[in-house]
């Protein structure tokens, strides 16, 4: 594997995938041909009448539909045997392919976890007047196998959201100015770049630090560039010299990011359990305590480690919150607050992490 990890190298991709073991790579982002058709018509900007870039390069030309599915069943087929069992699988593309991606995907055993919808908040405009501006792309994420125990960092996307899930629609521009990677004439390298906060926020949801990230149609280098600033290795195939040479430059030029600063490395689901029970066996909580909502709603802590409230009886610290927002179900660590003897609060999720803190230093100390 040394002759290819964190290097782009041209030639073929399913040629090349061939060179690779199986099981080798931790993930794969393929920005693969669009297929878009657009043939030699050019399309002309109203107010200035000069011509708009469009797709028209020899690598996304086929004869037919049946050819461009031939293609694409061969490229997916060596991304599905180099990948490892709980690899990630990206692939991003317009209405004019991505349901052919999805389906060939599903026929070949890929499990689907999501789609993304990636809304360009500067799109191209339709200059003819005769459609809707085309104003998103679709990234399917998807497994090798439905039984694959696929990495996704819950966690530090919730960060990178500002505390909030995660939602599958990522509002992003379209690559411009500076971001774009330019050729000798000072234009735009490549037609299709995709922007680096989009495969920064890819590596970040599904992959770990020293994973193998593989992307056969790297194009001007993207998926490498934020590879090496995560702390990711990349493997790279284009069958463009030019591309391969610019993206080798691009790479060469990328400092790695500080990841304490963006990732967080222990998902809530692995941290050691911690019950409420325990808060108050370890006298952190106290019966008779009570607890108070972020809207004010008192509850008083009993003996058994309940919750009581005038109307809503007792229960558990979730079904007591669940039942006050008049919900099925609802995270009590993050609703409720205890009431300290002076009348100060603490979040009770705090008084959780203390604990899990404790249990995680006697835990290296034995």
């Amino acid at each position: 594997m040394d002759k290819y990890l964190n290097k782009i190298l041209v030639g073929d991709c399913v040629a090349r995938m061939k060179e690779l073991p199986d099981g080798s790579v931790d993930a794969v982002f393929a920005d693969a041909p669009y297929n878009l058709q657009l043939g030699a018509k050019t399309l002309y900007r109203p107010e200035d009448q000069t011509a708009a870039r469009a797709v028209r390069d020899s690598w996304d030309n086929f004869e037919s539909n049946a050819e461009y599915d031939d293609f694409t069943r061969a490229w997916l087929t060596e991304c599905r045997r180099v990948l490892k069992h709980d690899g990630a699988m990206w692939v991003i593309g317009s209405y004019h392919n991505i349901f052919r991606l999805g389906y060939l995907m599903q026929e070949l055993g890929f499990w689907i976890l999501n789609d993304i919808i990636w809304v360009k908040t500067n799109p191209m405009p339709n200059f003819r007047g005769t459609r809707f501006t085309n104003a998103h792309e679709t990234l399917i994420w998807a497994t090798p196998a439905k039984t694959g125990k696929y990495t996704f960092n819950y966690e530090t996307m919730k960060k990178l959201n500002g505390g909030k899930q995660m939602r599958s629609n990522w509002a992003m521009n379209i690559c411009l100015g500076e971001e774009r990677v330019k050729d000798a004439n000072g234009k735009s390298l490549h037609t299709t770049q995709k922007p680096l906060d989009m495969l920064r926020r890819v590596i970040l949801a599904s992959t770990k630090p020293g994973d193998i990230i593989l992307d056969p149609f790297m194009g001007s280098g993207t998926t490498a560039a934020a590879a090496v600033e995560l702390g990711r290795n990349f493997i790279g195939f284009d069958s463009d010299a030019s591309y391969v040479a610019a993206a080798t430059a691009r790479i060469n030029a990328v400092a790695p990011a500080d990841l304490a600063a963006v990732e967080i490395a222990l998902p809530k689901r692995l941290e050691a359990k911690v019950s409420f029970a325990e808060l108050l066996e370890g006298g952190l909580l106290y019966p008779g305590q009570t607890l108070v909502s972020p809207r004010g709603e008192r509850v008083m802590i009993t003996r058994d480690g309940l919750l009581t409230h005038g109307l809503h009886g007792k229960a558990s610290i979730h079904v007591m919150a669940a039942r006050l927002q008049q919900s099925v179900s609802f995270n009590g660590w993050d609703y409720w607050s205890a009431e300290k003897r002076d009348g100060s609060l603490v979040h009770i999720d705090e008084l959780r992490k203390y604990v899990r803190d404790i249990k995680r230093d006697m835990k290296k100390a034995a």
